[in-house]
């Protein structure tokens, strides 16, 4: 097997699968990238000793996989007819860019800790021919998209101070702390230095945030820009989430600068626990919103303080394995979710509070105004037309989710 015929599978996957796909990525893990693919689309069946090992992937016992299998394709099924990997490679490689796989050596090792979560691939825009730096000169500093001028001036210090010290700033290029860290490494250290990474829920090929467009045309020209999704794939919620998972593995120490009590910012703290890796948080104003979710992770003890580019640098280095045995058991293991309106008790129920992946899924794919087809909501979201239509009724249950015309949905707030 070539590694052009493993690059291209992988490749037809990443738009087959979304991000962190148990069941695909289990299936990719028991067959190889090659089968898998002919497996998720239909072309063969799973051999026994595939679903077996499907299902030990899946779960200790390994019970319930060939159900979990067989709703995975047809959770596929409506994406199959679309899978052109042959385009999406000509589309990375005409902006300079290109696919870099797990089979690659320049593959960073450090993203091997997230096991079965392990992404696909990377699409990426940049200069790889000196690979990814190392793990312990990588630190991810991230935070509110309504940052204070507060917390811009800090985010901009520390993420200088850490360029200056020779480490690369991986965030996620949003408005707000993620922009002042990429900018500010970007102007702290030499053009032909990896200042930051930008790790983006979009394809490679898109600028998004537009208003952060021209910076991260520099971070790709002076950066990388990464992505686990093909070109052409829209930003949602669900992407937003999993990609902090790659934020926080590729980073020794991730920072939180600024953060709401219910940031996506303690999403990527979470996960960098999660992995053993060092966090911080900066302290701010007891009277600050901005600051609640700093303050949460110190009190926790799911974060260390730190004020200045120094403290975070001495976090960095090789990973403490008491603090790894540990992770996971102070603080709330939730998921966080993007900043948005609400107190620090938590009050304000927001639309994607308390719902199932497939839910959250099928919500992100919901157009807000014009009505769409069950159909085209199964290629979109990556669920089986079955599963939209089950879907729809809980949502239409929570006001989320209105019918218009012939069948025709559009989404709604409660």
């Amino acid at each position: 097997m070539s590694l052009d015929e493993v690059l291209l599978a992988r490749a037809a996957l990443s738009r087959l699968f979304e991000p962190s796909d148990a069941v695909g990525l289990a299936l990719v893990a028991a067959a190889g990238p090659v089968q898998a693919l002919k497996v998720a689309t239909g072309a063969v069946a799973a051999a026994p000793d595939v679903a077996a090992e499907t299902a030990r992937s899946l779960s200790p016992g390994g019970n319930g996989a060939p159900g979990a299998l067989a709703e995975g394709l047809k959770r596929w099924a409506p994406r199959v007819a679309d899978l052109a990997p042959e385009r999406d490679l000509d589309t990375i490689r005409r902006l300079g860019g290109e696919l870099l796989i797990p089979e690659d050596l320049r593959w960073p090792e450090s993203l091997r800790h997230l096991q079965l979560e392990m992404p696909l691939c990377l699409w990426t825009r940049g200069d790889l021919d000196g690979g990814l730096p190392v793990l312990d000169r990588t630190v991810a500093v991230v935070g509110s998209r309504d940052a204070t001028g507060y917390g811009l001036s800090i985010a901009g210090d520390i993420s200088a101070g850490l360029a200056n010290r020779g480490c690369t700033v991986v965030s996620g290029g949003a408005y707000g702390i993620d922009a002042q860290a990429h900018r500010a490494a970007l102007a702290s250290v030499p053009a032909d230095s990896m200042a930051t990474i930008a790790v983006m829920a979009c394809g490679a090929d898109r600028f998004y945030p537009a208003g952060n467009e021209e910076l991260l045309r520099t971070v790709a020209a002076r950066g990388l820009l990464l992505s686990e999704v093909p070109p052409g794939s829209a930003p949602t919620r669900w992407r937003f989430l999993q990609r902090n998972r790659i934020i926080a593995a590729l980073s020794a120490v991730t920072v939180v600068v600024e953060a709401r009590w219910r940031s996506g910012a303690l999403n990527t703290a979470h996960h960098a626990a999660g992995l053993g890796r060092e966090v911080g948080a900066v302290p701010g104003s007891v009277y600050s919103a901005n600051s609640a979710g700093c303050h949460r992770l110190l009190r926790d003890g799911s974060a260390v303080c730190v004020t200045d580019a120094q403290e975070v640098a001495g976090l960095a280095g090789p990973l403490d394995a008491s603090r790894r045995e540990d992770s996971g058991q102070h603080g709330d293991d939730r998921p966080g979710e993007a900043d948005g309106p609400g107190d620090r008790a938590g009050n304000h129920r927001a639309d994607h509070d308390g719902l199932a992946v497939e839910d959250l899924l099928l919500l992100d794919a919901l157009p807000v105004r014009s009505g769409t087809t069950v159909e085209k909501l199964a290629v979109v979201a990556g669920l089986s037309p079955p599963g939209v239509r089950a879907g729809l009724a809980r949502l239409e249950l929570e006001g989320l989710a209105v019918r218009s015309g012939a069948d025709r949905w559009h989404r709604g707030r409660r």
